[in-house]
């Protein structure tokens, strides 16, 4: 993922230390999709998805009720340890939104062995209420796109300079079914890009599809996941290939959150007071600081105890000036094999976003 745009911190260098450039691993393989003809289920659904399962029984169920309302011939077989915290489940579904069946995977537990075949129908024809609210179908253009939901002059410009479509924060059904229209592409792949953004994607998804557009959710939940997964876009893979390539890229992303507590909250890091420096990993609150630099440099080191090559820091609009330098010169002391991008993101709330890859 290297190479994104000019950064418009320094790069991780001090002037006693000169880190190696590790470069990010490629993305693993996966194998292309077939095409086959449909044995069982309804013509409406064009992809069967098929994937092994690491978790707990309880996560099975929920995630069984999530694809049964993406799809049809859906069957979950477990290995038989269903009493065991964690059994292996081997999972089939026939979906349109490959992309939204592979979260529901991610969601419940490890889903590996993931693979996609299309069927050789041809899509249903545009409904008639859909068409009515957008107007006619027509028809969609032979290329590929990407829309991105971003808040941040700074991460807009760096969606758009992967060429991305950018749609502002927190958007409507029909924003983001008009952003992906107006792409004029037969397939086009969203990046939420926040978890109360998902449910809105699927639902644009849903009804770019019976206007003819195939599109896909990537299920991102920060904007350094999604750099992450425009970083293995390929045109000339398949876009089902696509697809899972950047929900694995966006899968093996971790990131962080650094914001000020407006309350008093229990968390699970402890309790916290309004003006304590808050960082969230995975969305879930891991520290608790007085100091804004002391607590991202901290969260850095947590993460990057669990194993990293590329550090990315979006400075926001309230972060003060020269924190993402601090960071990237701490990185550049404590771990001198990890690469570090930091730029300019402007969005509001967070000083600092921290992606890990």
């Amino acid at each position: 993922p290297a190479g994104r745009g000019p950064a418009s911190t320094a790069s991780s260098t001090t002037p006693t230390s000169t880190p190696t450039t590790a470069p990010a691993p490629a993305p693993r393989p996966v194998r292309p999709p077939a095409t086959a003809a449909r044995e069982t289920g309804s013509t409406d659904y064009a992809y069967e998805v098929q994937f092994l399962l690491d978790a707990d029984a309880d996560a099975v169920a929920r995630m069984r009720q999530t694809l049964a309302g993406l799809g049809d011939s859906l069957v979950v077989v477990g290995d038989g340890a269903t009493d065991a915290a964690s059994a292996t489940w081997n999972v089939h579904v026939h979906v349109n939104d490959v992309g939204a069946a592979v979260e529901a995977g991610v969601e419940a537990g490890r889903p590996h062995r993931i693979s996609v075949t299309r069927f050789a129908d041809q899509p249903p024809a545009a409904s008639a209420d859909v068409v009515a609210a957008h107007g006619a179908a027509a028809p969609p253009g032979d290329g590929r796109a990407a829309v991105v939901v971003a808040s941040g002059a700074g991460i807009a410009e760096l969606f758009a300079g992967e060429g991305a479509t950018v749609v502002p924060g927190n958007p409507s059904t029909g924003a983001l079914l008009d952003a992906i229209r107006a792409t004029a592409a037969a397939r086009v792949v969203v990046l939420p890009n926040d978890p109360n953004t998902q449910a809105v994607a699927h639902a644009a998804a849903r009804e770019a599809h019976a206007l003819g557009v195939r599109v896909s959710v990537v299920p991102t939940r920060s904007p350094v996941q999604a750099l992450a997964a425009l970083a293995v876009r390929d045109p000339q893979r398949r876009f089902a290939d696509d697809v899972i390539a950047m929900a694995e890229a966006a899968g093996a992303c971790r990131y962080a959150e650094v914001c000020w507590a407006s309350r008093e909250a229990l968390t699970v890091a402890g309790p916290c007071r309004p003006g304590d420096v808050l960082a969230l990993v995975e969305g879930e609150v891991h520290l608790i600081g007085a100091d804004l630099a002391d607590t991202c440099t901290a969260v850095v080191d947590r993460m990057l105890g669990g194993g990293g090559e590329l550090v990315t820091l979006l400075s926001g609009a309230d972060a003060p000036e020269g924190l993402a330098d601090a960071v990237a010169e701490h990185v550049a002391r404590r771990w001198p094999f990890v690469e570090v991008q930091a730029y300019p993101g402007g969005q509001p709330h967070y000083p600092l976003l921290v992606g890990v890859e």
